[in-house]
């Protein structure tokens, strides 16, 4: 009996102590990317954002990928397209500096529904859509619920299709149950992460080299943090039990727009998640030598590309208003 009170003394000694650590890690993480935008309440949540151009231009919203933030963006691409656009980059719900009530928000038709709910409280309509990874298949979630106010699609690398198998870096977010993605991400998760953070940064941009900058400029130090590893848990589970629905769904998009991906993708593969949604009106394209992180390393071609997607949908939209009434 002595031995096992001994033991398990020892091991909640051992996670108060990496409590005490990943609360000094959270802290720097909140210093060193602090809150950039404003937050405006959902229903089972809230929605943090930066915008930036002219509110009168049309509207571009930005809804990143897997355990990313806003930051991912404003990296680059906001100041590349505010002079033409109205520019809005988001934290999906329950990542960065947004939040979300329950794990089943994760789902993809449910997030979809609050960043929905959150355009209308700022009377956007019609907007073009940019989703990178995950974001990809939140913003298809969107043009299928609520195609009143999705005018286009530019998807950079998007998932679209359920995964053969989760990707070797996020294994570790697969967990269903609550109570334990809560103890692992308030103990173990985050000095974890905070050792192998070269290691899966440079899994996530293979065959690309990380800026030296991400954990600032891209935000990534807000990953390094209990809540942002329990929403990428949630996310992941969320997108498994939520994607084959919406792939059945695929045929009644009606919103255009286009994919864009790096060949050399290693997180996504791009034959399973581009080609096969030029049969649901999307237009596809890829870059050489390039992978998934194409939104940071190659931001420049990823404007053009949003640009040409924005452009397509205007031309499409001033044709069907020039077209003759059917007659009665």
């Amino acid at each position: 009996m002595t031995t096992v009170l001994i033991v398990i003394a020892v091991f909640a000694a051992f996670l108060l102590v990496m409590n005490l650590w990943t609360r000094k890690i959270t802290r720097h993480g909140l210093e060193t990317v602090p809150q950039l935008g404003q937050i405006t309440p959902v229903r089972g949540g809230s929605i943090h954002y930066v915008e930036k151009g002219n509110p009168e231009a049309q509207t571009i919203v930005m809804v990143h990928g897997l355990a990313g933030q806003l930051q991912h963006y404003t990296y680059a691409l906001v100041d590349l397209l505010a002079d033409d656009y109205h520019v809005i980059a988001l934290d999906r719900p329950g990542c960065g500096y947004s939040t979300r009530d329950a794990a089943e928000l994760a789902q993809l038709p449910k997030q979809a529904s609050m960043i929905a709910e959150f355009l209308e409280a700022k009377s956007v309509d019609r907007a073009i859509l940019v989703g990178h990874s995950l974001g990809g298949a939140v913003s298809l979630a969107m043009a299928l619920d609520h195609p009143d106010r999705v005018a286009g699609l530019a998807l950079l690398a998007p998932l679209t299709h359920k995964l053969p198998e989760t990707p070797a870096i996020f294994k570790p977010l697969e967990i269903r149950a609550e109570w334990l993605r809560s103890l692992i991400g308030n103990t173990l998760a985050v000095p974890l992460a905070s050792k192998t953070a070269p290691h899966t940064l440079g899994a996530a941009f293979d065959p690309e080299i990380p800026p030296d900058d991400f954990l600032d400029r891209a935000g990534g130090a807000l990953g390094l943090r209990p809540s942002a590893f329990v929403t990428a848990s949630q996310d992941v589970i969320g997108v498994d039990v939520s994607i084959n629905a919406q792939v059945a769904r695929y045929p009644d998009l009606t919103v255009p727009g286009g994919i864009l991906y790096g060949r050399q993708d290693a997180i996504l593969s791009p034959p399973l998640h581009g080609p096969s949604m030029t049969d649901f009106g999307l237009s596809y394209e890829e870059l050489d030598k390039f992978g998934h992180m194409i939104l940071i390393t190659e931001p420049e071609t990823c404007a053009a590309f949003i640009r040409r997607m924005a452009d397509a949908t205007t031309s499409s939209q001033m044709s069907l208003r020039d077209m003759p009434p059917e007659p009665v």
